[in-house]
Formats: structure tokens, C-alpha cells, sequence
């Protein structure tokens, strides 16, 4: 059985200390868990920012904020997934998921789809990542990379079991009358809609941890979602409350028990 925690995270904008804040206490709870993987949502480190509006967001996989990441972990046995945006030399910063256990850097993923706004302000990875927590593979997709089917074909392709979208789609609208109801049935559709097809048709699990809440000037939907190999889903986050789901995943049974 793997076992998993998708941790839904209010995330401010360019307020790093502070959102690692909040990452210790999960951390702390999912290794006291025994939890194998850790989910943290898109930019859970430095929160969904316009790097050309926050340019204290922008960090480096060398500096300081992930030596802090790095101490967090030291000594734990979960593999954490969390998400920055980082530093380009070569231009715009990229929007990176990185991969951390026992206060190591494992690897990092760049987001691949960027578009809208996003492409004013971002450069898009090239590559798709798997990467391994113990004999067990799987890959990570940000956000809008629900849109581009081949990142989860080619994860599977290479060998995945398991793909974890790490996602903030920010919500539309004014803030003052945000229908927080209907922005959070909206992201739990669009994941039920495209990611159980993709589950089915390259035989993996996906599972799902979003960003949630009120920033300074955007709102999150949240929600956390498991979706099997056989389309179902077997797990669904009640409300869009920040807060923390562990899970117990049989590969063998596709079921879900949450811990």
C-alpha cells in the first residue's frame, strides 16, 4: 500500500517564510503518519504570484528558501513535493515542482503547459520527470498540464504508477462576491472530467492537491482528489477548507482507505 497525503494550502503571495511555515506542521504530521508522498499545491513556497509584480517570489533551487526545505526534511522518510517559482538566468522564471526527501534535492519538475497570462510571465520546462520514492515511480503535473495529455501519457511511458497534479487555477471574478461553491465544483468537474479519462487510458493513478483560500488579490479553489486506473475516483476532498488528506492507496485492489 502507498501511502499518500494531498495537502490542500492557503498559499500568500511572495510570503515565503510564512507559507513554510505551514508546510513544517504538514510535514511533521505526515512523517509522524508514516506517509510515503507528500502533495503540496503549485508555488505552495512562494504562493501564485506575477513575478514581474512580486520579484521577492523568484527563487533559486540553491538559496536559502530550499535550504530551509532541505533542514525540514532532514531525517524523514517522505518524499516532498513542493512548488516554487524559479529563478531563470536565461529569462522568464520557470514554474518548478520540486522533489525533496531526507534533506536531499531529488529533482524538479518544470511545468510545461503555460499559457494565458501565464506566458508573459513564465518559460515552459521541456521535459517530462518521473522520479522514485523507494521502488515505486511516479511523475507530476502543475496545473494547467491537466490540458496536455501527453505529460501524463509520458510519464506512464515511462514507467509512473502514479502521476500527482499539483495545482492553483485561480478562480474569476470579484473577490467581494466569490461563489466559493461554484468555483470549487468547477475545478472538481474539470479534474473528474479529464484526469479519469487519462487514468484509464494509460493504466495509472492521479491524485490531486490544489491550492485554497483568499490571498491578497486571488482566490483558490481547493480540493483534493484520487482517481484509480479503472476511472473511478476514490477519494474526494468534502470541502474547499485548507487543510490535509492521508491516504492509503492498494495497487493491487485499486481502493482507497484514508488514513
Amino acid at each position: 500500500m502507498l501511502r499518500i497525503g494531498l495537502v490542500q494550502m492557503r498559499c500568500e503571495k511572495a510570503v515565503v517564510t510564512a507559507n513554510l511555515e505551514r508546510m513544517s506542521r504538514y510535514i511533521v504530521e505526515a512523517d509522524r503518519r508514516g506517509i510515503d508522498i507528500l502533495g503540496f499545491p503549485e508555488m505552495s513556497i512562494t504562493g501564485y504570484a506575477d513575478p514581474t509584480r512580486y520579484p521577492e517570489a523568484i527563487v533559486r533551487l540553491d538559496g536559502p528558501e530550499m535550504d530551509v526545505v532541505l533542514e525540514m526534511t532532514k531525517g524523514r522518510k517522505s518524499s516532498l513535493l513542493a512548488g516554487v517559482i524559479e529563478h531563470n538566468p536565461a529569462g522568464k522564471p520557470f514554474v518548478t515542482q520540486v522533489v525533496v526527501r531526507g534533506g536531499q534535492l531529488i529533482g524538479y519538475y518544470r511545468k510545461k503547459t503555460i499559457k494565458d497570462e501565464e506566458a508573459d510571465w513564465f518559460t515552459p520546462g521541456e521535459n517530462v520527470s518521473v522520479f522514485n520514492h523507494d521502488n515505486l515511480c511516479f511523475g507530476v503535473a502543475v496545473c494547467a498540464d491537466i490540458d496536455d495529455e501527453t505529460v501524463f501519457a509520458e510519464a506512464a511511458g515511462q514507467g509512473a504508477l502514479i502521476v500527482f497534479e499539483l495545482a492553483a487555477p485561480g478562480l474569476y471574478g470579484e473577490q467581494a462576491t466569490r461563489d466559493w461553491r461554484s468555483g470549487f465544483q468547477w475545478w472538481q468537474g474539470k479534474c473528474h472530467e479529464q484526469l479519469s479519462v487519462y487514468a484509464v487510458k494509460y493504466g495509472i493513478w492521479i491524485a490531486v492537491a490544489t491550492q485554497a483560500g483568499r490571498t491578497v488579490d486571488e482566490d483558490f479553489p481547493g480540493g483534493g482528489y484520487v482517481f484509480a486506473p479503472d476511472g473511478r475516483q476514490v477519494y474526494a476532498t468534502p470541502d474547499w477548507f485548507p487543510g490535509a488528506a492521508y491516504l492509503g492507496l492498494d495497487f493491487k485492489e485499486y481502493s482507497g482507505v484514508q488514513l
